[in-house]
């Protein structure tokens, strides 16, 4: 289960890698393409507009199972350990609360965007869920991932090194 878990995580962060590169790809081409008198893409800037919070989402819920988000390390490191480790939990605590939280107004959101039939309506057309799809699904790991780290017997791992 664990494996399967982790697989998840590491293939979403490995889409939020090739919608980075992706991006990187098209605005390069669309700089081109100005310059050298190809035309302009206008749907280039929005669609990475887009891309750029969606792949924040889907690596979000790697980067806290390895320990690699932002974290105040030097308060744990200064408080005693035991001290240190209740913090921690508090933490992980409210962070399970939030991302809860967030999951339930991703959903109502979507739901409320899609029975209002909301359209997005730029350079490109489409339905505006779509733009909230992602919340739910990468919050909900988010909050399987604090919840973890209330259920492990195991020291903080501050320094952000993987908790073991």
């Amino acid at each position: 289960m664990e494996r399967a878990y982790l697989l998840v995580l590491e293939t979403l962060a490995a889409a939020a890698a090739l919608l980075i590169g992706a991006m990187a790809l098209a605005v390069t081409f669309d700089v081109l393409a100005r310059n050298t008198g190809l035309g302009a893409f206008p749907w280039i800037l929005e669609a990475s507009e887009y891309a750029l919070p969606v792949a924040t989402f889907l690596a979000a819920p790697l980067l806290l199972a390895r320990n690699q988000h932002v974290r105040l390390d030097a308060l744990l490191h200064a408080l005693p350990p035991r001290l240190a480790r209740a913090l921690d939990h508090a933490a992980n605590g409210l962070g399970l609360a939030v991302c809860a939280v967030l999951v339930l107004y991703g959903v109502r959101t979507i739901v409320n965007s899609a029975q209002q039939g909301a359209m997005v309506v730029k350079s490109m057309v489409f339905p505006e869920w779509w733009l909230y799809a992602p919340v739910p699904l990468c919050f909900t790991l988010l909050a399987l991932e604090f919840a973890r780290r209330l259920g492990s017997r195991l020291p903080a791992a501050p320094g952000g090194g993987p908790q073991a």
